[in-house]
């Protein structure tokens, strides 16, 4: 018999850390290998982590509502074959009180991707201490970071010494270099190209908490937020501390966009197997405009402005419980309507079941969100971080409208939406942000009426 040692899965390279929201099996339970042994939660998406290895359960090292790091051993799972070294769960800051401690603290973490078998023995993923962890998810680090960071301890492992130099040379400033004697105290870090981060911790202070109302004084109850509503609620906060956000308003005539939907949306359904809506028709010609204006498909970092290549555009969906998520759309610009379409159902019956993976809302690079869906005729939408820019579009209403020609003006009854756009003051001026919004008017109102699907 030998000990297998399964870790916290790597979920995405600026996820540090995930919580345990429930364990499907105890210790004694036989397990096999793919079958899900606990449900996870990050400040993405929950999803299910399979068993990496087939036999029974020996030991269990976090509680259900334990925040983890990434590449944490978790369990222990007997299997057959040879005898394999287990370690101990790993320490948090929290149970380390002084200064040798920490600096002392050498016992080795596996970090791997999600879904990567393991073996008891070293596969190539690099290992870092939990010290290095903690100092990475504190300053922000990324996973991607780490990996390039070159280490000088034992096997090319990266060491405190390796973390802060490189922290050092990025000038995030002395402060940053300084290891408090009492790190527990939870601080935020701010970092305008990565979405918020929590301090690694044995109480998960976002843990779910049943939304079931409390009574308290006369005609009045207390709802205590879940555990999505919190992680919502701080990176709106983050997000208007980060961004100088600006909105412009347009209103677009979609009128041909609206009449060919309605001409060809049985026949769509009926040839491809989807229902067509307005949302990839709108994602389809943001896509067109990103192209051209780069800008607004880019992140902040420090005083660098990253343009980015691909157009990855996260779509804000409501879930049945009243939270938000945003699955994204990857090399939007590359799929036609039809891919779009198949696409944005997708994502959105996944969202409904709670089956998106963690893949599914990483990597987006402009949103979009429709608030008309619930009647609202404009809003003043918040950027999603690290982004630099968000479009929202309002109800489409029948309305009448000066129609200018050159045989003269005349009234109309024609379907008009208003568009707002917020975006980053920092580095899109006014000037560029109506340029771009007026552009997606444009690429609305010219909608082909004759167009094929």
């Amino acid at each position: 018999m030998s000990l297998v040692e399964m870790v916290m899965p790597r979920m995405g390279e600026s996820i540090m850390e995930a919580t345990i929201l429930k364990w499907h099996k105890k210790v004694g339970d036989y397990i096999q290998s793919d079958e899900t042994l606990l449900e996870i939660a990050t400040d993405k998406v929950d999803t299910e982590v399979p068993s990496t290895s087939e036999g029974i359960i020996e030991k269990l090292f976090f509680n259900e509502n334990d925040v983890v790091p990434i590449g944490a051993t978790i369990a222990l799972i007997k299997t057959k074959g040879e005898t394999t070294s287990a370690i101990e769960p790993s320490k948090t800051i929290e149970t380390i009180t002084t200064i040798e401690e920490k600096e002392n603290l050498e016992i080795e973490i596996p970090f791997q991707p999600a879904g990567a078998k393991t073996n008891g023995a070293n596969t190539g993923f690099r290992f870092y201490s939990p010290l290095v962890l903690n100092i990475a998810a504190n300053e922000g680090l990324t996973m991607l970071e780490l990996d390039k960071i070159v280490g000088t301890g034992n096997e090319n492992r990266v060491t405190k010494k390796d973390i802060l130099n490189y922290i050092s040379e990025k000038n995030v400033g002395s402060n940053l270099l300084k290891i408090e004697n009492d790190i527990s105290e939870e601080k935020t870090v701010s970092n305008p190209i990565q979405e918020p981060q929590a301090i690694i911790s044995n109480k998960n202070e976002n843990a779910a908490i049943p939304n079931q109302p409390t009574i308290a004084k006369g005609n009045t109850e207390i709802v205590v937020m879940d555990r999505m509503r919190k992680l919502i609620a701080d990176h709106m906060i983050k997000s208007q501390e980060t961004s100088a956000h600006v909105t412009s308003f347009a209103e677009a005539d979609v009128t041909h966009l609206v009449q060919w939907r309605e001409k060809i949306k049985l026949d769509f359904e009926k040839r491809e197997g989807e229902k067509i809506t307005f949302t990839p028709i709108f994602i389809e010609a943001i896509a067109k405009c990103l192209k051209q204006y780069k800008w607004l498909n880019s992140s902040v970092e420090e005083n660098s402005i990253i343009l980015k290549k691909d157009i990855n555009i996260g779509m804000a969906t409501a879930l049945p419980n009243g939270n938000l998520i945003v699955p994204v759309i990857k090399s939007a610009e590359l799929l036609n309507l039809l891919g779009l379409t198949k696409k944005v159902n997708q994502l959105a019956n996944l969202a409904r079941i709670n089956k998106l993976k963690p893949e599914d809302t990483q990597n987006g690079t402009f949103t979009f969100t429709n608030v008309g869906t619930f009647g609202s005729l404009m809003g003043t939408p918040i950027i999603n971080q690290p982004q630099v820019a968000i479009l929202a579009v309002g109800a489409i209403k029948k309305r009448p409208v000066v129609i200018e020609s050159a045989e003269g003006d005349s009234i109309a009854i024609r379907h008009m939406m208003y568009l707002s756009l917020s975006y980053d003051h920092r580095i899109i001026d006014g000037a560029l942000g109506s340029k771009f919004l007026s552009a997606v008017v444009k690429e609305l109102e010219s909608f082909d009426i004759n167009r094929t699907f």
